[in-house]
């Protein structure tokens, strides 16, 4: 439909000049209508005609392609969208109380009264630095990774036409020397342990499991014919709820590991003492949650499954007699033992496997600095294939 001029009406007079109508002189004077992509009439007016045939040009165009955004949609507020956001998310309940402190705590109080089309990278970008003030930069990495997928998904549902989570510059990360402790300290570490618990030391230094994956860990679960040692579930624990059996962190967190002989024996000795199975509410299929009895291999004194707040008051005082940093937590038995394989000469790949990253590069970024002498193996690369013929320099110089 052709633009509107609100100001004459289309019929005309006896002498063939136009007629004004009862709006002429008032408002604006050129009208678009169109239809939307829902079927819903809508129309826009403006001042001058030129713009108002572009407006015009440009929306039909969208329409035909599929391309319509609808400028309303964007009138949503950042909070709204980010309520939304997380409904719609499949994230395991660790992770999903992880989202919503983020949201409440540091989206919603610096962006939330803004509408989504209204957010420009200049907003974003002014939002990452004000945060950087209160976040260590992993953790803002983390949270704007949130930020960056919401708007994402309000691209996808056309809410606005483009996300301004583009070009953003995040603070650096100073990873520093990773503390990692030599084979007297990981003894020592288990032997100042409760007895109870000593042998998850050495899984965690022997077989790179996460502390709710060793907390996690059933009778069922290690093979010792077969020295293997397999990852199906973690314990879990927030506020408000009894510990409980979940899923893995990612789907690739589910692996089976080899049990080297050291480890097996820890566990061999730990078992002859294990009680009876205790219950524990299991939800490791979140469709059909149910408590069962579990031979869990680790308990706390009451003989009940160990929280990780609980473990860590254990660990604290044990940690600081070994004489490791005041922020060197049980993780770092896990990356003893990524540091073990890599100096062994294993690759990226077989890491990934043995930890359960979900790619090689997340390992990659975690312990690129851990293979030390990778820039000397492709010096020698190089000069192995290229070293023992002429250089193209000699060849050249011959032939002058």
């Amino acid at each position: 439909m052709p633009v509107d001029d609100l100001w004459y009406l289309k019929e005309r007079g006896p002498d063939g000049s136009r007629l004004p109508s009862r709006k002429h002189g008032r408002g604006k004077r050129w009208r678009v209508r169109w239809t939307d992509d829902q079927g819903e009439g809508r129309e826009r007016l403006f001042e001058r005609k030129v713009d108002a045939e572009r407006f015009d040009a440009n929306v039909r165009a969208d329409v035909s392609r599929g391309q319509y955004i609808d400028d309303r949609a964007g009138r949503v507020t950042v909070a709204t969208l980010a309520e939304q956001w997380r409904a719609s998310q499949l994230h395991i309940d660790s992770t999903a109380i992880r989202v919503e402190h983020a949201v409440r705590l540091h989206i919603v109080p610096g962006l939330g009264q803004l509408q989504v089309g209204q957010v420009r990278r200049s907003k974003v970008q002014a939002w990452v630095r004000d945060r950087s003030f209160v976040l260590a930069p992993t953790t803002l990495r983390v949270v704007y990774g949130y930020l960056n997928a919401m708007f994402a998904s309000a691209v996808r549902d056309r809410l606005i036409a483009s996300s301004p989570c583009v070009d953003i510059r995040l603070p650096g990360i100073d990873r520093g020397k990773r503390v990692i402790p030599t084979p007297a300290q990981v003894h020592r570490l288990a032997g100042l342990m409760p007895d109870r618990l000593s042998a998850a030391v050495y899984v965690a230094a022997g077989c790179g499991l996460r502390l709710g994956e060793v907390l996690g860990l059933e009778v069922e679960d290690i093979d010792f014919e077969r020295a293997e040692l397999s990852v199906r579930q973690q314990l879990k624990s927030h506020k408000g709820r009894s510990p409980y059996l979940g899923q893995p962190k990612t789907k690739t967190s589910v692996r089976t590991v080899e049990l080297p002989d050291v480890v097996a024996a820890a566990l061999r000795k730990h078992l002859e003492t294990l009680g009876d199975p205790v219950e524990v509410d299991d939800d490791t299929d979140p469709r059909r949650p149910t408590r069962r009895l579990a031979a869990l291999v680790f308990r706390g004194a009451d003989g009940k499954p160990v929280i990780a707040s609980t473990f860590s008051r254990t660990w604290t005082p044990v940690r600081a007699k070994v004489g490791l940093p005041m922020r060197w937590g049980f993780h770092g038995l896990r990356h003893y033992y990524a540091t073990l394989l890599i100096h062994a000469g294993a690759s990226v790949k077989t890491v990934q496997l043995a930890l359960g990253h979900s790619t090689p590069t997340v390992t990659l970024n975690e312990y690129v600095h851990e293979w030390p002498d990778a820039l000397d193996r492709t010096r020698s690369l190089v000069d192995g294939a290229l070293g023992s013929g002429e250089t193209a320099a000699t060849s050249a110089g011959s032939r002058a």
